[in-house]
């Protein structure tokens, strides 16, 4: 009987010495840690972890393994309850942690330490523990490195295994100062914790989606709290995301950002390449209802307008025609008479088919801020479209003239173009001093090099048309337009043998013309 008691004495002290152990803010504290679950697209559990809560909004951080892959996650809290996670903000694979939002009501929140804990500092496990206060293991710092200047990454001596990867790691005070790691195999005496500001400074960026930590997880992403960052998200998200989960994206943005146009813009445009104008038309609307810029976002209404009012498709749409376009073009300009509104007013006017009055605004802008060179082009192709090939080459050569020699090969589009209008009017001599100055400036085009040498083929260059499809066919030995032209060029120079062999070499590579010219040349 004695030794019974004896037993039993010895039992209920050795309760109370282990729950003495326990620091007072344990049982509080405990309300903070939760088990992490995450599912894959089919619905089956991926992987669990632990975590923790760092914000009263229910920013949460975690290790990262857990997500990987993962298309949805759920925390448990210590009453058993599930609440599921909302997004990603943040993770960083190389240190395994990840920062996310939990849909939850008040939590229970661990605060930062502020400072680091240094070596031989006493430190405790914080485990999971469901409707009971957990049993906390006490350790201390036995390294604690620094890294990115701000940081640290802690050795501890404290036994912990991987069921308790992601728990928080406190100090005497109740302050979060890590988060423990993974355990290391042979290791079982020492533990690893990295610095739980590291994990909590985490924030979403306009550059997140390009992280390749985020890209292997399916899990929703964050928006950016910072404007600008936001709208840089929704711009990238466009490229990385189905379309489904973009319309989502977007949508949270909206929410985010109520009075902002960009999400109305970008919805629009998701519901206009849907086929569906009414919802894009009222989201337009209401872009520039809550406009602070308001003739910008006239600007992008009529260019969506614009877009799809010249676009070859069958779906109709009535209230989406260029006359509208051009109304909405014009309110942005008497908000803010900026010449780019201008620019667009014209482009709508041409496709009209009104080439005189678009001439007539891009001679006007001609004057403004805009690229001179580009306006004189547009203003040449309204005259051509008008069949006034005479005052369209006029107009080209204004173009070039807003470049000064020697030429850069930002010249070289308007060269090309007064080259083929020259010919066009049979001014040979400036088509070929335009083609010179081209292959001048990108002498490794073979395309160029055969263009030349059909210009000068055309004013019975013989000679030179045979050098620039010979430098033709040594830029692109597989391309059939220069052996067509050196054929050509030969024949006509009497020398059929060696231009019916070209000609014929011209035909093996795919060239559609060169039969006509072995015909031609063969009799």
């Amino acid at each position: 009987m004695k030794r019974i008691l004896f037993i039993l004495i010895t039992f209920h002290l050795s309760l109370i010495t282990s729950f003495a152990q326990n620091p007072a803010w344990v049982k509080k504290a405990a309300g903070a840690v939760f088990t992490l679950k995450t599912f894959d697209a089919n619905g089956q559990l991926l992987a669990s972890g632990n975590g923790f809560y760092i914000g009263e909004n229910g920013e949460a951080v975690s290790s990262f393994a857990p997500f990987k892959n993962a298309h949805r996650a759920v925390v448990i809290d210590n009453q058993g309850k599930e609440w599921p996670v909302e997004n990603i903000i943040g993770a960083n694979d190389m240190y395994d942690v990840a920062k996310f939002q939990v849909s939850v009501k008040k939590p229970m929140v661990l605060t930062i330490a502020q400072t680091a804990a240094t070596t031989g500092t006493s430190l405790w496990l914080l485990p999971y523990s469901v409707k009971k206060a957990p049993t906390c293991q006490q350790g201390s710092v036995t390294q604690a490195e620094h890294f990115q200047n701000t940081y640290t990454y802690y050795t501890l001596s404290m036994t912990a295994d991987d069921q308790h990867t992601g728990c928080p790691i406190l100090n005497d005070a109740g302050e979060v100062v890590g988060m423990l790691q993974p355990a290391v195999a042979g290791q079982g005496q020492t533990a690893y914790a990295v610095g739980a500001n590291f994990a909590a400074d985490i924030k979403a960026t306009g550059l997140s989606f390009n992280d390749i930590a985020l890209r292997s997880t399916q899990i929703a992403k964050a928006l950016p709290n910072n404007y600008d960052d936001a709208v840089l998200s929704l711009y990238i998200a466009a490229s990385v995301m189905d379309a489904s989960e973009y319309n989502e994206y977007i949508n949270r943005f909206i929410e985010k950002f109520p009075n902002a146009t960009d999400g109305y813009v970008y919805r629009a445009r998701q519901s206009a390449a849907g086929g569906n104008y009414d919802s894009a038309d009222a989201d337009m609307r209401q872009a520039i209802k809550v406009a602070e810029k308001k003739d910008d976002a006239h600007y992008q209404f009529a260019q969506m307008i614009f877009q799809k009012a010249i676009a070859e498709d069958d779906q109709p749409y009535e209230a989406w025609t260029l006359d509208r376009a051009l109304e909405e073009s014009k309110e942005a300009y008497a908000v803010n008479s900026q010449p780019v509104y201008r620019q667009q007013q014209a482009q709508i006017l041409y496709a009209q088919q009104k080439f005189d009055e678009a001439c007539n605004i891009y001679l006007e802008l001609t004057k403004s801020d805009l690229q001179a060179s580009e306006m004189y082009y547009a203003a040449s192709q309204c005259k051509l479209q008008a069949n006034d090939k005479k005052a369209a080459i006029v107009l080209m050569d204004s173009a070039v003239n807003q470049f000064t020699k020697p030429y850069t090969k930002t010249v070289a589009p308007y060269l090309r173009i007064r080259a083929q209008l020259s010919m066009e009017i049979r001014r040979f001599q400036q088509a070929i001093n335009d083609m010179n100055d081209l292959v001048t400036l990108i002498p490794g085009n073979p395309e160029l090099w055969a263009e030349k040498a059909s210009y000068e083929l055309r004013v019975n260059l013989i000679d030179q048309a045979l050098e620039s499809a010979t430098e033709c066919m040594r830029l692109d030995p597989e391309g059939s337009d220069g052996y067509l032209m050196a054929g050509i060029a030969q024949c006509q120079k009497g020398q059929k043998e060696e231009g019916l062999k070209n000609l014929q070499k011209a035909k093996e590579l795919g060239n559609d013309q060169a039969q006509t010219f072995i015909d031609k040349y063969s009799k």
